[in-house]
């Protein structure tokens, strides 16, 4: 069965989401997915085919009523090797359901796969169960793995998938391309950094948007970055297009490492001793791969959003940020245990 499925419009959801993704993508279901531009390069290794969504309304819904949706990818692992031939592939076409799987909240993108033909499942709110072809309440008190999880489980036995287990998996299990693995190499030859490539840190210091109104960026990061440098380790941060001088204010004594692709952010952050981030996508980047990872919360909440996976740690949170002997505690017991202190 195919699905189309609208991603989210954050880095750290579209993590949060890959084990719904995969549980539906490894019980049948064809997944084509619509997101931001950067969506493609994040997930390539899992061979989702990604398209990205036009900002106008109208140009998603021409957008969606064009897709290739009603056969498999020709690229895809699932293609069966002797091909179909084109009379059982238009027949698909004709006779297959146009069904879809909404990770995002907005009115607007429910409009724009109604306004497509396309039935799609997703949480109820702001009048868009009238644009739904099946709608949930949105649950309250779980972690944003367990609402994604929630949504396939619902999407699986839609679309006649066989059912899913009842919790998500411990692991976000987000893939990298050698070519992800290549870059963040590249990235430490050129900054000059030698040695075994687990000799750093990765920070992310910023953090986009706010939560009540108050922002999700700790102050904190200067004075930590300094106090890691005098220990002889090595800080990085990897700002984005346009991020680069915020970066460098929030953490003056760090190389910056500009330009990077999210999937060789992740790469580079399994390489790192640790992450130390901001309630943000480069904490759940460095979640999604399973590497050793400390998620700095303020007003956020991390019963709802914290890194998710074996490695991951937080402090702060509920509107109470962490001080810094407490970061720095958390710090040396996270390099004691993975043997990479400061020589």
């Amino acid at each position: 069965m195919n699905l189309i499925v609208r991603l989210p419009n954050w880095i750290g959801d579209v993590c949060m989401a890959l084990p719904a993704l995969q549980a539906l993508d490894a019980g049948g279901a064809r997944l084509h997915l619509i997101g931001k531009g950067w969506a493609a390069d994040l997930l390539a290794a899992h061979h989702w085919p990604v398209t990205p969504m036009p900002k106008s309304r109208m140009a998603g819904a021409a957008l969606l009523r064009s897709l290739p949706i009603d056969s498999p990818p020709m690229n895809s692992p699932r293609m069966n090797s002797s091909r179909m031939n084109s009379s059982r592939m238009n027949s698909s076409r004709m006779n297959s359901p146009r069904r879809g799987l909404l990770l995002t909240n907005s009115l607007s993108s429910a409009a724009a796969f109604r306004f497509a033909g396309i039935a799609a499942l997703g949480h109820r709110g702001d009048g868009r169960s009238l644009l739904l072809g099946r709608s949930l309440s949105r649950p309250t008190g779980l972690h944003e793995v367990e609402v994604f999880w929630r949504l396939a489980c619902e999407a699986a036995g839609w679309i006649g998938l066989p059912a899913l287990p009842r919790h998500a998996p411990a692991l976000l299990g987000l893939q990298l391309t050698p070519q992800h693995q290549a870059s963040a190499l590249a990235a430490l030859q050129q900054a000059g950094i030698e040695g075994p490539p687990n000799r750093f840190i990765v920070l992310g210091p910023l953090s986009v948007g706010t939560t009540g109104g108050q922002s999700k960026r700790w102050t904190g990061f200067a004075e930590l970055a300094g106090q890691l440098s005098e220990r002889g380790i090595v800080t990085l941060t990897c700002p984005g297009p346009g991020e680069e001088a915020q970066a460098m204010a929030a953490a003056p004594s760090a190389i910056a490492l500009p330009g990077l692709g999210l999937g060789a952010y992740a790469a580079l952050c399994r390489l790192a001793s640790l992450t130390i981030a901001n309630d943000s996508g480069p904490m759940h980047l460095a979640a999604a791969v399973d590497a050793p990872v400390i998620g700095i919360f303020g007003p956020s909440s991390p019963a709802r959003t914290r890194p998710w996976g074996g490695q991951s740690t937080w402090l702060g949170g509920d509107g109470a940020w962490p001080d810094l002997a407490t970061v720095m505690a958390q710090v040396d017991r996270r390099m004691l245990r993975s043997g990479s202190g400061a020589t």
